[in-house]
């Protein structure tokens, strides 16, 4: 295998680590993948306290550096914090800005959220954690704005992630901006997931889904898939599950967690990506065929889901291709 040159990402461990949180950042970027060539990620755990330390699960470890890991880094990632009313210690965040301010990102899954909110960095952002830890984060930290509804969100070169799992979505994601789409399809397919999830949290789901209404509302879905330029209207929705409008909601919501307007946006944006990935459409043909009808909409939506516009979009992700 040959010797990494690429970017250090450097994990943050403590005492209480969070084990899901850091497997993903070392199943992502501590992984050996040697079709990635040279250049690909290497990985370090770096030690917040002395150890040996202990990891949910009954496990006990010892990382492979201590804190001036960080000093070397050029992606350092907090795996969950050890609980919301935990503070930060000052030294945590005296290397962090530090890193910061010599171009290191910074990025964090689920609670560690609380870590890089506690650096300042983030004052005047938005930033997003588990919406069980939300209202905590926004009232610890009032000059921030807390997103509880997307998956991973990114302010000054500093991102947060939700829930655990969507911090796969988020290493994903940086993947992505470092290596190219596909790059991070190939990791995405390893891992057996999606390379991008349309939706946030909300998808969470009050209780199971009974079977029948699923089937009675994926057939729509399918429809709408396959055609989301056409005018698909609440009204017609309703119609072709030959459902009221009130009991299609109902029914709607149960099965995926949005409304019917939000999953449409949510389908139409991927929509866009896949035909921006293929470099052949202007913006203005891939805003008619994903069914936004103007440049101006596609725009308005597709920054506000993905971060950024569609023309930055294309060459950001497809600069490799080129």
């Amino acid at each position: 295998m040959p010797k990494l040159t690429g970017p250090l990402v450097v994990a943050l461990v403590y005492d209480g680590l969070c084990t899901f949180e850091f497997g993903i950042v070392a199943e992502i970027f501590g992984l050996a993948r040697p079709e990635m060539g040279e250049h690909w990620y290497r990985f370090a755990s770096c030690a917040l306290d002395d150890g040996p330390m202990r990891a949910h699960g009954g496990l006990t470890f010892v990382a492979d550096g201590g804190a001036d890991l960080m000093d070397e880094a050029d992606i350092i990632v907090v795996p969950g914090w050890k609980g919301a009313a935990v503070p930060v210690p000052d030294r945590l965040v005296t290397r962090l800005r530090a890193a910061h301010a010599r171009g290191a990102r910074l990025a964090s899954i689920c609670s560690g959220a609380f870590v890089l909110a506690a650096t300042g960095l983030l004052s005047g952002g938005t930033i997003t954690t588990h919406w069980r830890y939300a209202e905590a984060l926004g009232a610890r930290h009032p000059d921030m704005t807390v997103d509880a509804a997307s998956l991973y969100r990114e302010h000054n070169g500093l991102f947060t992630s939700a829930g655990s799992a969507a911090g796969i979505d988020l290493m994903i994601e940086l993947v992505r901006r470092d290596f190219g789409p596909a790059a991070a399809n190939s990791v995405a397919r390893r891992l057996v997931m999606p390379a991008h999830r349309s939706g946030g949290q909300a998808q969470f789901l009050e209780r199971p889904v009974p079977e029948r209404k699923e089937t009675a509302i994926a057939p729509l879905l399918d429809a709408i898939r396959s055609d989301p330029a056409a005018d698909w209207s609440v009204q017609r929705m309703a119609s072709a599950c030959r459902m009221s409008v009130r009991t299609f909601l109902r029914r709607f919501g149960e099965a995926t967690g949005q409304t019917p307007g939000d999953w449409l946006i949510a389908e139409r944006v991927d929509a866009a990506r896949r035909l921006l990935c293929q470099e052949r459409e202007s913006v203005d043909t891939v805003a008619q065929t994903s069914g936004f009808g103007s440049p101006e909409a596609l725009r308005h939506h597709f920054r506000k889901r993905i971060g950024v516009s569609p023309t930055e979009y294309r060459a950001r992700f497809l600069a490799e291709r080129r």
